[in-house]
């Protein structure tokens, strides 16, 4: 099967990194309280509206840590394992992202060496991955797997793939019968194997 799989908080634990960093800005830089407000989201953009920082702050934000942030986070447990498992067995692994590159870096090769680095196996990585359903499509995903609330949305009704949002602290008022969460990289396996069991 092709299998879709998203990058931060589906493979990484980018989430516990990017507060870290967040909250650091926040203080240091902003010299505001780093009290983390209440909000719902649909998407990536929670950093910016948990610490309630402008367009502008955002965009130093990202400026000043964008990079640092994607070299330091940590691979989920059992998330290697599970995609070589899957590899193995017949399947294709398509990274789909939304990262991006900014002016003076290079989020493709970082994140190529973060894999690397983390035995993370696939065939084909794909950044800058803004409207995933394209890609999803273009690659014929039956399985696609994100933390993100609107791609998973978006994929589920726009296409035929078998969609997972992977539990994160920012999804949880995500609440669609059609759409499996799963909150762990067993958890997601059991289902893919459930899956294809049936089919």
């Amino acid at each position: 099967m092709n299998i879709g799989i998203d990058i931060d908080d589906t493979i990484s634990e980018t989430y516990a990194t990017l507060l870290e960093y967040a909250q650091k800005y926040t203080i240091e830089e902003l010299k505001r309280s780093p009290i983390i407000k209440s909000f719902n989201t649909e998407d990536h953009l929670y950093i910016e509206n948990m610490h309630n920082w402008n367009e502008n702050e955002t965009a130093r934000f990202w400026k000043k840590y964008y990079e640092e942030i994607i070299k330091k986070v940590n691979i989920k447990t059992f998330a290697a394992n599970i995609i070589k498992e899957l590899k193995e067995s017949g399947d294709k692994i398509f990274l789909i992202t939304a990262r991006w590159n900014l002016k003076d870096n290079n989020i493709e090769q970082i994140t190529k060496d973060w894999l690397k680095e983390n035995n993370v196996k696939y065939d084909k990585l794909i950044i800058n991955a803004k409207e995933k359903l394209k890609f999803v499509k273009e690659n014929n995903i039956e399985i696609f797997i994100d933390d993100s609330c609107r791609n998973c949305k978006d994929i589920e009704y726009n296409s035929n793939a078998k969609v997972f949002i992977m539990d994160t602290r920012v999804n949880q008022n995500l609440e669609d019968e059609k759409i499996k969460r799963v909150y762990s990289w067993p958890h997601l396996y059991k289902e893919i194997k459930k899956l294809k069991e049936e089919n």
